[in-house]
């Protein structure tokens, strides 16, 4: 089921293939098939690098402006985005924006991963699955100290 959705934010000229390498490192243990859609800002709208990946993988490409950037919280601003693009950060940010349903906000999956100038993030907006404990609890024991 495609329920992620990838924010990306890349210096330009970052090639297709360093684009992949961030986004198969930040997936973990989440399957590549898993991803809906790729974000960025919208001033990413002609890097071949970022066309070129979401093509070769059959991925929609979703733009953000900078007002709707802005408009998202970011736990920690990034100085190269407010440079750039005067915004707290990009892939975060579109990344949530892109998961977000009208009937569901969306939540972060992956924090920020940073290589090569390539930054990602993962969002969705399906509800966390907490993990099962290993073993049961266990019931307190009392002791008859009579």
């Amino acid at each position: 089921m495609k329920t992620l959705s990838v924010g990306i934010g890349c210096r330009s000229h970052s090639s297709a293939a360093q684009i992949e390498a961030v986004v198969r490192e930040a997936l973990g243990s989440f399957a590549f098939e898993q991803i809906h859609t790729v974000a960025s800002i919208d001033t990413k709208a002609g890097e071949t690098g970022l066309l070129e990946f979401c093509a070769r993988h059959g991925l929609s490409l979703t733009l953000f402006s900078r007002e709707q950037i802005a408009a998202i919280v970011v736990e920690r601003p990034s100085a190269a985005a407010q440079e750039h693009f005067g915004v707290d950060g990009v892939c975060e940010p579109c990344a949530l924006l892109a998961a977000q349903t009208p009937t569901s906000g969306a939540h972060l999956v992956v924090r920020k991963t940073i290589h090569a100038g390539v930054t990602v993030a993962i969002a969705s907006s399906t509800p966390s699955v907490d993990p099962k404990p290993a073993h049961p609890p266990t019931q307190p024991t009392q002791q008859d100290l009579r």
